[in-house]
């Protein structure tokens, strides 16, 4: 029987047996096309076996199979379905982001490339007669977190795309911000909420579908209680999903032990949990499903390729951890501790005795360590000089409040004696709490101090700083510390002093910061510490040298940032930026546990300004040595900064020099003049620095400045044309270089009494009288100089004959020598008699003295 026949036989049989479906609508025909086609085939596979028995009597006819044909296709037969163009056009937009998908776990960016063209056309077409497919929404939202994701890890990674990839990336780039910039209000709604965005689409074509034999359970993930209507949600597996107050230990059960487990939809249960929190009644409930929900917002983030909290998802947890510590002071018989055990009946909540306490497990101190870890971490990956960095870096206030809300209650635990706190978790909230401080200046800690404590409830008060205490904030920094040094030990002990030494120095208290430095002997012990501690150290070393500065000690801050400075790894030893040389062997891991300990911008030290300071005072302490070595050769060379002769060195053989464009061009420049006697000259280059402007009171230090640049230029000047002279007036240098009378007295006198300068000063007549003779010629420096080399070559010749002659007994012995050489003999020109290793040589005889060039220097 032919298709066209069965099928008119079937519609008529369905229609016959079912008087209520010739009164539905046109497109639920269409959806129960697919039952009444299975009926269909069953017939016709009746009616085929029927036809196939008479056609073998009567004759195989063109029109029909024979039965053996028959046989060996009906395995093969397969359904065929008749698809209307919408279904067709929707499978084909389907293949194509099923490639995509695959290039996309393969990183294949010119295929995602090729194929994100052909998807753009076919919904184009789509378009113009149907809405928007949301498979194609989906598709353009993953494919852009997708490649930003790419994007961010290409910046970190070591290992490359290639050409092709790469150009692929780059085209993408162009055509998902051109391309999605038409949806934006789609994408949207799909990022709020994606399976509510993609299961609208599934209600929206199952809404027609109402089978009256069969009606058949609908799975939703929707989560409620019955509604108005008398129905009620279900999830997976056809069971109702009531969530009520006596199941949430149930559900919170179930969550915790899914943790750490692979394919753990962390989205979903932040959202099953957020539901919890709405329908607790009692306060053990809320305590619980905080507790847990601030812990799986914190594990999106170990999911995540971005290796960071997002802002909103931080928000969020910062306000739950407000809402746990609120829930906590308000309700005293119930405490979060570390050492409590978990309530293993679901069924049932715990019911506390009067006057005992209910001990909940958690750790106050734990999370606020984790937030601020990971605002730490979202502010290394926000590019600093964008606005979202300062609107990030607000989040900074909310955080400060809450770790010292959450000290006070700590301390409120530790005067409970039943429970015996250990004093660990207050020695890290006030360690965090100084960390927060001990860096900015005194004006920003007070507004920070002022604001948290205006958002703290007015019944709760710290023992360690009242809130009526005082407000100064070098009070506060030394008040914190103290009870750390008292109460904690080793690393905590150390980053406390350190935390209080950097901010005696941040405020210009230099002595006392040096003291406090010295008395410690950390610079003995830091190698001993971990990395981020031997990092605070730096910090501190570099900002005690600045305040050094500040305050006119030219010669201790170079000294104390020789170490930092002159090693020419500032950014390294600072965690200010990644050094990746071309021959290290850094692995991976290693350059991502660096990055990871890098700080925020918000806590850097200037590189450029340290720079400056550090080429400046070398300045001033090299130009006056230079010029003291070179007119007294036989005073030993001693250099004070490596790296600012290696540059001096570099500067000189240049054969141009334009006009300076960087710090390094100021200085150096200005060392040639300084060296020359041009101290006016000198004195403006270094204050046409801009980098000065940095500095609090530029106008003071660059006065400072031009004082050290007059009074090195005097010293350079006496230095280099001492020899030339035999009395100076007082008089003359002061007008050559401005400077008083007195004051130059007074160095002249300093430079005698430390032995620099060989002349007297003359009191009476204010004159400078130079010593004669004290002081070698040229030539006579010269020919010392070719003494000593020409003796240090004799030595080296003997060394050498010596062990080349090794078992030789006699190898130096002339007539009238008695016995072995007994050493390594008589010197030629040095005269005298020399014993060596027990034997003797007698002046005697002939004896070795050192050839033509030791009789060349006899005298």
């Amino acid at each position: 029987m032919s298709r066209f026949f069965q099928a008119g036989d079937s519609s008529s049989e369905s229609s016959s047996s079912d008087e209520e479906e010739l009164y539905s609508d046109p497109e639920a025909e269409e959806k129960s096309e697919e039952e009444s086609e299975e009926e269909s085939e069953e017939e016709e596979e009746d009616e085929e076996s029927t036809s196939s028995d008479e056609g073998g009597k009567a004759g195989v006819s063109k029109f029909l199979r024979d039965a053996e044909s028959s046989e060996e296709s009906e395995d093969e037969e397969k359904v065929t379905v008749v698809k209307s163009a919408k279904d067709k056009r929707l499978e084909e937009l389907e293949g194509v982001v099923k490639l995509i998908d695959n290039a996309r776990k393969i990183n294949d960016w010119s295929s995602i490339s090729t194929e994100f063209d052909k998807l753009n056309r076919q919904v184009t077409k789509m378009a113009a007669q149907e809405k928007l497919p949301k498979v194609y929404v989906k598709t353009i939202s993953d494919l852009e977190d997708f490649m930003n994701d790419t994007i961010a890890l290409q910046k970190v990674s070591t290992k490359k795309l290639n050409a092709t990839n790469a150009r692929g990336l780059n085209a993408m780039k162009q055509k998902i911000k051109r391309n999605n910039r038409e949806y934006t209000t789609d994408i949207e709604k799909y990022r709020a909420d994606k399976d509510e965005f993609m299961m609208s689409e599934e209600d929206e074509e199952a809404q027609p579908v109402e089978k009256v034999k069969k009606p058949k359970v609908a799975y939703t993930d929707s989560i409620g209680v019955a509604d108005d209507e008398g129905f009620s949600t279900v999830g997976r597996g056809g069971k109702t999903l009531q969530y009520t107050p006596e199941s949430i230990l149930k559900h919170l059960r179930s969550i915790v032990e899914s943790r750490g487990k692979k394919n753990t939809d962390r989205a979903e249960q932040i959202r099953i949990m957020e539901k919890l929190l709405e329908v607790a009644t009692t306060p053990y409930q809320t305590i619980r499903v905080l507790l847990t929900l601030i812990s799986t917002r914190f594990d999106l983030t170990t999911s995540s390729s971005t290796n960071y909290m997002s802002q909103e998802q931080w928000k969020m947890a910062e306000h739950e951890y407000g809402q746990l510590l609120g829930m906590l002071e308000r309700n005293h018989n119930m405490v979060v501790v570390e050492n409590a055990e978990e309530w293993e009946d679901d069924e049932k909540p715990p019911q506390p005795a009067a006057g005992e306490l209910l001990k909940i497990p958690g750790s106050i101190v734990s999370i606020a360590e984790r937030l601020d870890d990971e605002l730490t971490r979202s502010l290394q990956h926000v590019d600093p000089h964008t606005a979202d960095y300062i609107e990030r870096l607000s989040d900074e206030q909310d955080l400060y409040s809450n770790i010292i809300r959450g000290l006070l209650y700590i301390e409120g635990l530790q005067k409970i004696e039943k429970l015996e706190t250990p004093q660990d978790g207050a020695n890290r909230m006030v360690m965090r709490r100084l960390e927060h401080i001990y860096f900015k200046p005194s004006q920003v800690v007070t507004i920070l101090e002022e604001t948290a404590w205006k958002a703290i409830p007015s019944q709760l008060d710290s023992k360690i700083t009242p809130r009526d205490g005082p407000k100064d904030i070098a009070t506060l920094v030394q008040t914190l510390s103290t009870y750390l040094f008292k109460n904690s030990a080793d690393i905590i002990r150390a980053r406390a002093y350190l935390c209080q030494v950097y901010y005696f120095a941040l405020h210009d208290q230099y002595y006392r910061a040096r003291d406090m430095l010295l008395m410690s002997h950390l610079q003995e012990t830091i190698g001993n510490f971990n990395i981020n501690t031997q990092i605070l150290f730096n910090r501190t070393l570099v900002q005690v040298g600045l305040c050094a500065f500040r305050a006119n000690l030219v010669y201790e801050a170079q000294n104390t940032l020789q170490e930092i400075c002159g090693s020419g790894r500032q950014k390294e030893l600072l965690a200010q930026g990644v050094m990746i040389q071309r021959y290290s062997q850094v692995t991976p891991e290693q350059e991502k546990l660096e990055r990871q300990r890098q700080l925020p911008f918000h806590m850097h030290i200037n590189l450029d300004l340290l720079e400056c300071v550090y080429l400046t005072c070398s300045m001033l302490l090299e130009v006056p040595l230079l010029a003291q070595t070179g007119s007294s050769p036989d005073i030993k060379k001693r250099v004070i900064s490596k790296t600012y002769r290696r540059l001096l060195e570099f500067h000189e053989r240049q054969i141009f020099t334009g006009p300076p464009e960087n710090i390094r061009d100021h200085v150096m420049q200005a060392s040639r003049a300084l060296a020359a006697g041009e101290w006016k000259k000198a004195a403006d280059l270094i204050n046409s620095i801009k980098i000065w402007d940095l500095i609090a009171e530029p106008d003071k230090i660059k006065k400072m400045l031009s004082e050290q640049i007059q009074e090195e230029g005097l010293r350079t000047y006496l230095f280099t044309y001492a020899p030339f002279y035999d009395s100076l007036a007082v008089s003359t240098l002061a007008s050559m270089f401005d400077l008083t009378e007195r004051k130059v007295a007074a160095i002249v006198s300093k430079m005698i009494s430390h032995e620099e300068l060989a002349a007297a000063l003359d009191q009476v007549n204010s004159a400078i009288i130079f010593r004669k003779g004290v002081e070698l010629s040229r030539l006579q420096s010269l020919a010392l100089t070719l003494s000593d080399k020409a003796s240090g070559l004799i030595e080296a010749n003997e060394r050498t004959l010596e062990q080349r002659t090794q078992g030789t007994a006699n190898a130096f012995e002339r007539q009238g020598a008695q016995g072995g050489r007994g050493g390594r003999g008589g010197r030629g020109g040095r005269g005298g008699q020399r014993t060596d290793r027990g034997g003797s040589r007698t002046r005697g005889g002939q004896q070795f003295g050192g050839g033509a060039l030791g009789s060349a220097i006899k005298v």
